[in-house]
């Protein structure tokens, strides 16, 4: 798909942010800024700072999971830019793209932690062909150290190994460069977040958001 015409890849569903923009299956520029906060401010700027401003035939982005804020934005961004230009907008689940960073260094199964909530990470399992094996799941350190595979990925790779004392590590953030790596069956027309965990924030009488 990303090997036909030209694509924007943007992931800011962590405190990494980037883009890059794609054609005919190679890469014509980007950038990553390892930023923990300030996506708005950042994202747009990063996008106009690519050639033609960005402007794609089509714009993949993760959903997720990650940071609540960190997600609704770089989707946020993708759906305007896809109105704006007339062009379809299709998502991918950010553990996923990990996934398939790690196995493009490392071959082979791969379990995958990145930072959640309250202390929590989370966790997926993937098979050799990049599948997930299990389901994404928010868990605290001591449960998710009780997990397989022994190739773990993600930011908290290194913590999960120590924890449980044995395995090899691959530290990771999501990154929009390395998105030709994904199998074709992780993108969706579904641009529904990945949140991973229910929302903190409630609304007045204890509504949740939408996840709209």
């Amino acid at each position: 798909m990303l090997n036909e015409g030209r694509w924007l890849a943007i992931d800011a569903t962590t405190q990494a942010c980037s883009v890059a923009l794609f054609e005919q299956g190679a890469l014509v520029a980007g950038d990553y800024r390892l930023l923990g906060r300030g996506h708005a401010e950042a994202l747009v700027p990063m996008i106009a700072g690519l050639p033609d401003q960005g402007r794609a035939d089509g714009i993949v982005a993760g959903l997720g999971p990650g940071s609540f804020t960190g997600v609704r934005i770089g989707l946020a961004a993708a759906r305007a830019l896809g109105v704006a230009w007339g062009v379809p907008v299709l998502g991918y689940p950010t553990l996923s793209l990990i996934a398939a960073m790690a196995q493009a260094r490392q071959a082979g199964e791969v379990l995958i932690a990145t930072t959640g909530g309250h202390g929590e990470w989370f966790t997926q399992s993937f098979d050799a062909m990049g599948a997930a094996s299990s389901a994404l799941q928010s868990l605290p350190p001591a449960q998710a150290a009780e997990l397989a595979p022994e190739h773990v990925a993600g930011n908290e790779a290194e913590a999960l190994v120590a924890k449980r004392g044995f395995g090899s590590a691959t530290p990771l953030w999501p990154d929009a460069h390395e998105v030709l790596h994904l199998p074709q069956a992780c993108y969706t027309q579904d641009l529904s977040p990945l949140y991973g965990r229910a929302p903190d924030a409630r609304l007045p009488g204890g509504r949740l958001p939408s996840a709209a």
